[in-house]
């Protein structure tokens, strides 16, 4: 039975969701702070982490927040933790953090505590970091609360600073012939806020990547590109995969009690390319319900829609 709507935020719990912002956005670092970083293989990488929120169909309180651990260069599963959840907080545009990042943060405390030689060096997050209203997307909320290097990976053009999805940004899309193919995402005021991206050769629909904390963004975009086997990195779409699993193999039972969970050091085989529904992703949709029926091809194997 889907459960009732969360109502939106009274103005005071906005002003102080907005102060909040602020002052994480002070601890925000936009350069690398990891020696693998500086290095052109990423040398000493041996663990990155994807996140996901996936959403029961017609429902706007449960979801499944889901955090993956792979290896590197292999991209083969390490760890899942995979839990129902209650939403306590509405979904409005610009803070989907105050949202998720909670139950993220959580299953990244429980795997330090429990296993932690499998923790995550890194995070991919399926929406934006400083491109962003106010700068300050989920990808960096995520990477402050966590003290991880974090990346923004979103598949819909957030349009702030000035940035459009108009004819000359389409004609520069048209401009990427190959994966690795990049170009500077300028805002009105100047700013770099993120690059469009060829994450492969088999998709000519770019990814938006941005900073989202202890990273530069050339390599934010060098580690995104690294990990595509499809047009998704295999982080945030194996966190899709896997917590959309989670909720079809729980739908049969009467609705599990918050804190219903599965995780596992690589006890399941990992999910094969099979694809998944794809959607856009940006600070300005509200996010997609995901169906706990088969997935549908996609154009490449995609995770379903997630902002920042």
């Amino acid at each position: 039975m889907a459960q009732e709507a969360i109502g939106p935020p009274p103005e005071e719990t906005l002003s102080l969701w907005k102060r909040e912002q602020a002052l994480l956005k002070a601890r925000v670092v936009d350069q690398d702070t990891e020696a693998w970083q500086r290095d052109p293989a990423f040398a000493g990488l041996q663990r990155v982490g994807g996140v996901d929120v996936s959403f029961v169909k017609g429902d706007s309180v449960r979801a499944c927040a889901s955090l993956v651990v792979l290896s590197y260069p292999e991209l083969e599963v390490l760890y899942e933790d995979s839990r129902l959840v209650h939403l306590t907080a509405p979904y409005l545009s610009g803070f989907l953090a105050f949202r998720e990042a909670p139950f993220l943060a959580d299953a990244v405390r429980r795997l330090r505590e429990e296993a932690p030689s499998l923790a995550p060096q890194v995070l991919l997050v399926d929406g934006n970091g400083v491109l962003h209203p106010r700068g300050f997307g989920v990808a960096c909320h995520l990477g402050v609360l966590t003290d991880l290097p974090c990346v923004g990976v979103a598949k819909k053009l957030l349009q702030v600073d000035g940035l459009e999805k108009d004819a000359l940004h389409q004609d520069q899309i048209r401009l990427l012939r190959a994966g690795g193919d990049s170009f500077p995402l300028t805002g009105r005021s100047g700013a770099v806020l993120g690059r469009a991206l060829r994450s492969h050769d088999g998709s000519s629909k770019p990814l938006y990547i941005s900073v989202g904390h202890k990273m530069s963004l050339e390599t934010a975009v060098r580690l995104t590109r690294s990990c595509c086997r499809f047009r998704v990195p295999e982080p945030v779409r194996q966190a899709d995969i896997r917590s959309r699993d989670f909720i079809r193999r729980t739908l049969g039972a009467p609705p599990p009690a918050p804190g219903r969970e599965s995780t596992s050091r690589a006890q399941r085989p990992k999910a094969r390319p099979t694809g998944g529904p794809g959607g856009p992703s940006g600070e300005d949709r509200a996010p997609a319900a995901h169906s706990p029926g088969p997935s549908t091809p996609a154009e490449a194997p995609a995770p379903g829609a997630q902002e920042q």
